[in-house]
């Protein structure tokens, strides 16, 4: 294996396992007065591993605890907790059952009970309750056109709170008068409490009118019954939460930076909040790389590694597989077509990008080359969202499996 290829392995391993959260909540929980009566909710790709470090500092205070995660992110069984994994980022029958659970558990507790809840990304999907007149499949429908349309994180919480019983503030309302100790590990660009996992603990700050002009801009086709759910305003305020907001892109930009000048780049922090559209971020990355390696800006020289963080967008109008940092990748292998000495690599935190078991992909200035010798164009696997199927066939595809974290992704050009 290439020596930048060896390299790029180590700064995703370290990196990532440097923005895990267990330091997080054990540096919260210290600072928290004992509680007694302790309920600890987990919910979240992260949930499992916040719960396991809670439970290790907490023990036999904690009464009961529920854990709410994607399939295949719990490492095993936890003393004291139930685990249900449910759909992600479809939410499915598990999803209603395991927030139902939850729901239970803490409705009637009292003012002399307390609520731990670990909040991570992957819980808009994870957690739903649909409010009276919508279903599930209701849900599931607004979620695949608001996925497939290429619409924000942001701008689909704002739709998916309208239409769930337990988000935009209103799984507050069934813990109180219970207080909440939230922990909340940020996947969201700006860190808006009230947009990680559609805020289910949180005041509101969007409105209806917001939800039916994200309605308009991608022309969702949404039936009448849902779009009068969607004309409920959420909760204003929430008085009975306490916030402490942990990890962020930022700080996995930053580990990745660490990492890559332990290994002798010279590292180069442009963005935290990345948010166009995946291919087109692609090309931004890969002219950069040209730039560099070509001389055009004598500030940036190799070796350096270059980090951009934050989480693109896929318009979907193919059939295939992929995910957003494997179109990131796949775009950028056509700007550093025979550029040599330069690897780039795009990842999602927690392991799972798009709908696929890998977390993003790997190119040089070779990829497409070799894409060719096996009849696949790099332009085809975009326009079909393949990403998937093309890097699988030149071993560019990086896995990492479930991390136990989730707090956006980076992008990293290697230039040596």
């Amino acid at each position: 294996m290439r020596t930048d290829y060896r390299d790029a392995e180590t700064i995703i391993r370290k990196a990532i396992n440097e923005v895990l959260p267990d330091k997080a909540v054990r540096t919260v929980l210290s600072h928290v007065e004992t509680m007694e009566n302790v309920y600890v909710v987990a919910v979240g790709k992260a949930a499992w591993k916040m719960a396991h470090t809670c439970q290790e500092i907490l023990g036999s205070h904690i009464r009961k605890g529920i854990i709410l995660t994607k399939y295949g992110h719990a490492e095993q069984g936890l003393p004291g907790f139930e685990i249900v994994e449910a759909g992600h980022p479809i939410p499915d029958s598990n999803s209603i059952m395991g927030t139902q659970k939850i729901i239970d558990m803490v409705k009637s507790l009292t003012e002399k009970d307390n609520i731990i809840f670990l909040l991570s990304g992957g819980g808009s999907s994870l957690f739903e309750k649909p409010v009276p007149g919508i279903t599930l499949a209701d849900i599931q429908e607004v979620t695949q056109q608001c996925l497939k349309c290429g619409a924000s994180i942001t701008e689909i919480n704002t739709i998916r709170k309208r239409l769930s019983d337990v988000k935009g503030g209103k799984f507050a309302a069934y813990c109180a008068p219970a207080r909440i100790c939230a922990i909340v590990l940020s996947d969201i660009l700006g860190d808006k409490l009230d947009m990680i996992a559609s805020g289910p603990a949180f005041a509101d700050t969007s409105t209806c009118e917001e939800a039916f002009s994200i309605i308009e801009k991608y022309n969702l086709k949404l039936k009448q019954h849902i779009l009068s759910a969607l004309g409920q305003e959420t909760p204003r305020i929430v008085d009975n939460v306490e916030t402490y907001l942990t990890g962020s892109v930022s700080e996995f930009c930053r580990a990745a930076a660490k990492y890559a000048e332990e290994l002798g780049y010279k590292s180069y922090i442009l963005s935290n909040t990345l948010d166009c559209e995946a291919k087109e971020a692609g090309k931004f990355i890969a002219s950069i790389a040209r730039t560099v390696m070509e001389k055009k800006d004598y500030s940036l020289r190799p070796p350096c590694a270059i980090i951009v963080g934050g989480e693109t967008i896929v318009r979907v109008s193919g059939e295939g597989k992929g995910g957003r940092n494997q179109e990131i990748v796949i775009s950028a292998a056509q700007g550093i077509r025979d550029l040599e000495n330069v690897v780039i690599f795009s990842i999602s935190s927690d392991g799972t990008d798009g709908p696929t078991d890998a977390a993003g992909g790997i190119v040089d200035g070779k990829t497409c080359a070799a894409l060719e010798a096996l009849g696949i164009s790099c332009e085809e696997a975009l326009k079909n969202n393949d990403t998937y199927h093309a890097l699988e066939k030149t071993g560019g595809l990086v896995r990492t499996g479930a991390t136990g974290t989730n707090v956006n992704d980076i992008a990293v050009i290697l230039c040596k």
